[in-house]
């Protein structure tokens, strides 16, 4: 059997309609699932393949053992899983600096770095295919190299907002994160109940006790979409704020695997082990993550993107960003710079190439059900 650098391609046992059944009723045995969340999911992979990708971790997961077998012994951290190029955004931390980062961890996992890496790539070239990207494959996966490895050779460094990096703070302060335009979209969406624990996680984590506040129900993202997810929305001294519970479970990357591996939360760890400055209002409780939400403090979409001008400056702060979360796993960082080193120039195009393809075949089957 050979992997993507072979070029020979391999089809996995399941197909995407199996594959998505099949996870669906795992993770309905670990958390409660909503059922119009996971209706809205589904026709949202039909839209784009990137949106596609978004949604469907447990698939790449399945694909990258086939299609990427020859990556599967690179060296192992705990990485983000489910990296792509919407996952990064920005938070204020203790100082009231604007942090940008990997800003989603919910499938927090071990696995190869390179699967990291491969992942981030292959979401800019299906991105690229939405028209929201010009870069070129070659320019792309240079560019994701270039931070990965400068980035591990420094010892990382996070990426503050302040007085480095403007065209970065530029970006993530643009106009459509303005917050009146942030704050209409809360108005519209419909009271929920939530479980005490929830309520209760809700109002401590507000910046002074005894606000008042409703709870929302909030659609969003892809890849938790179909999960309980509750919002806090109050008023506190002339404006509006906002804290939401994200349930969370193990990483989809522990689909298929026995039950002892499927154990753990990683979530914290990794926000703990990267080289990051913490969001001081993000912690796990339980199996729910509580967070700030404000127009400063979500991620960075494809459609701001559109207004960068130097696309490969934005890639290459990308792959530093994962060599920071990928040098929290100190036992292995000489060894992943070791077997990155030597890798052929072309390893990471190949092997992105590779499972690009695999994800448009899945697409058009799903796009097309």
């Amino acid at each position: 059997m050979r992997g993507a650098g072979n070029r020979l391609m391999f089809l996995p046992p399941m197909d995407i309609f199996q594959a998505t059944k099949g996870y669906e009723s795992w993770l309905e045995r670990r958390l409660p699932l909503i059922a119009a969340d996971l209706k809205l999911k589904h026709r949202r992979m039909a839209e784009n393949p990137f949106d596609f990708l978004r949604a469907t971790f447990y698939r790449w997961r399945q694909l990258w053992r086939e299609v990427c077998a020859n990556l599967a012994a690179t060296p192992a951290v705990l990485g983000v899983g489910d990296l792509h190029i919407e996952n990064f955004g920005s938070w204020r931390d203790c100082e009231g600096r604007l942090i940008w980062g990997v800003n989603d961890l919910d499938e927090a996992c071990q696995l190869p770095y390179a699967n990291d890496l491969v992942r981030l790539a292959a979401s800019t070239q299906l991105a690229a295919r939405t028209g929201q990207l010009s870069c070129d494959s070659k320019a792309v996966c240079d560019a994701i190299s270039a931070g990965y490895e400068d980035a591990f050779l420094k010892g990382g460094r996070p990426v503050v907002l302040a007085e480095h990096n403007g065209w970065l703070r530029d970006l993530a302060l643009d106009s459509l994160r303005d917050p009146v335009r942030f704050w209409e979209k809360f108005e519209h969406w419909p009271s929920k109940s939530a479980p005490a624990e929830v309520r209760k996680a809700l109002a401590q984590a507000l910046p002074e006790r005894r606000i008042a506040f409703r709870v929302v129900h909030r659609q969003a993202g892809l890849g938790s979409l179909g999960r309980r997810r509750f919002t806090a929305l109050g008023q506190w001294r002339g404006g509006l704020v906002a804290r939401e519970a994200k349930e969370l479970t193990v990483s989809a990357w522990y689909w298929e695997k026995p039950a002892a591996s499927q154990s753990r939360l990683l979530y914290e760890e990794l926000m703990n082990r990267a080289v990051r400055v913490a969001d001081p209002w993000v912690r796990v409780q339980g199996r729910w993550v509580i967070r700030r939400l404000a127009p400063d403090c979500s991620r960075i979409e494809l459609s701001s993107l559109l207004k960068v001008k130097d696309e490969l400056k934005l890639l290459y702060g990308m792959g530093w960003e994962t060599a920071n979360v990928h040098l929290g796993s100190r036992q292995a960082a000489r060894k992943v710079m070791r077997d990155f080193r030597k890798r052929p120039a072309k390893w990471l195009r190949e092997a992105s190439a590779a499972m690009v393809a695999a994800t448009m075949r899945d697409w058009k089957r799903w796009r097309a059900k």
